[in-house]
């Protein structure tokens, strides 16, 4: 999916978004599960590149209803430094490419140019046979540095 003009949204594998996190020293990724989730879950790591990701609820937690100031909070955390590309996380890259969305249309508005990365399978990826998410895809499955809090 592609918006006309500016920022757009694109998917990517973790593999291959890592990558370029790594790669893009300027890079953002942004997880947007709930607080629950980067709790009992756990989070990307990206301390072995000197970063932090950026953790914004796109639905809130306990009620999941949706967080109206997403977009707002996001980018009071970028404290007015847009960067050229900015990775979406979630569970399973449902939520992530939501999310993505509302930030593209927003930058769009803005007039800013920036790359959206839905990151495809998510933290915790796809359902495997017997309903477990972890094993199969996803950020950790894939052995992508991640931590427990």
């Amino acid at each position: 999916m592609s918006t006309a003009g500016g920022s757009r949204v694109s998917e990517m594998l973790p593999d291959a978004a890592w990558t370029e996190i790594a790669n893009d020293t300027k890079a953002v990724l942004v997880d947007v599960r709930t607080k629950a989730e980067w709790g009992f879950v756990g989070i990307p790591d990206l301390s072995e590149l000197g970063r932090s990701p950026i953790l914004v609820e796109w639905l809130q937690f306990p009620e999941m209803t949706p967080n109206t100031n997403f977009v707002e909070q996001l980018m009071t955390h970028l404290d007015g430094e847009i960067p050229g590309q900015i990775f979406f996380l979630c569970r399973s890259g449902a939520r992530s490419l939501s999310a993505a969305g509302a930030v593209a249309a927003d930058l769009n508005a803005r007039g800013a140019s920036v790359a959206c990365v839905n990151v495809q399978e998510g933290f915790e990826g796809d359902l495997d046979s017997e309903k477990h998410r972890g094993g199969l895809n996803g950020w950790k499955a894939r052995g992508l540095p991640w931590r427990q809090s």
